[in-house]
């Protein structure tokens, strides 16, 4: 059965928004260039005018681009992107990422996920109790060479923010769990994970679960920064 109109649409203007937003995050298209115009760019891609549009308007949602009559679409400088975008981090993992963002993402996550390890031990009901057990159960059957082992690992992230019971925090949870897929995934790019991390997450569940918001706060230190080691000492293709 062929799709309908709206959905293949929708499919084509992704298809060209990662196409393009991987080629600006990787400099294959440099701040301050003019990208093709409308006709020529549709033309290239095959697409349709409208669908090639709306991927570009996408692009500056994020930040990556901005578009201006007569003047066509230019791609904006990196302090404009909207980096914390799982998208845009998704895209940024398609190329050779540096070693400063590397530790950026997790500098990121050690401002955030203590904090938020330390609020969920003293906010944190059974029902976030048995969700963070599922996941490191998942995790441990699975491990995180797999993709249901990396799946579970976001959920198991996802529950401790869920558990903050802090709407603020929340709007974080798609971010913290494309930075913890990415990592883990650019951790495996030579096909081998090294260090086990389960130890790590079964300390933060077991101390959230007992109530200590001080042992939480110290554990999800520990897994993020031995997260960090051993993404820097992961080897390269």
């Amino acid at each position: 059965m062929t799709a309908p109109l709206a959905t293949r649409l929708k499919r084509l203007h992704d298809t060209v928004a990662d196409r393009l937003g991987v080629a600006i995050v990787t400099g294959v298209h440099q701040p301050g260039e003019l990208l093709e115009n409308e006709v020529q760019a549709s033309e290239r891609l095959s697409v349709s005018r409208s669908a090639y549009r709306e991927a570009v308007r996408m692009l500056a949602a994020k930040g990556l681009v901005e578009s201006r009559p007569k003047t066509g679409t230019r791609v904006n400088p990196r302090r404009r992107w909207n980096l914390l975008d799982p998208q845009v981090l998704g895209w940024m993992f398609e190329g050779e990422v540096s070693p400063q963002f590397l530790r950026d993402l997790f500098e990121l996550r050690l401002v955030v996920e203590p904090a938020a390890a330390e609020l969920a031990a003293q906010r944190r009901d059974a029902a976030d109790v048995a969700r963070m057990d599922a996941a490191l159960d998942e995790m441990a059957r699975h491990g995180l060479g797999k993709p249901e082992g990396q799946a579970a690992d976001q959920r198991f992230h996802d529950a401790i923010l869920q558990a903050t019971r802090n709407e603020t925090l929340l709007t974080l949870t798609s971010t913290i769990a494309a930075a913890v897929s990415w990592t883990t995934r650019y951790k495996q790019r030579n096909g081998q994970l090294g260090r086990d991390p389960l130890p790590d997450h079964q300390a933060v569940g077991r101390a959230i679960a007992g109530g200590d918001a001080a042992g939480a706060r110290a554990a999800m230190t520990e897994l993020v920064r031995l997260a960090l080691a051993d993404t820097e000492l992961s080897p390269a293709d």
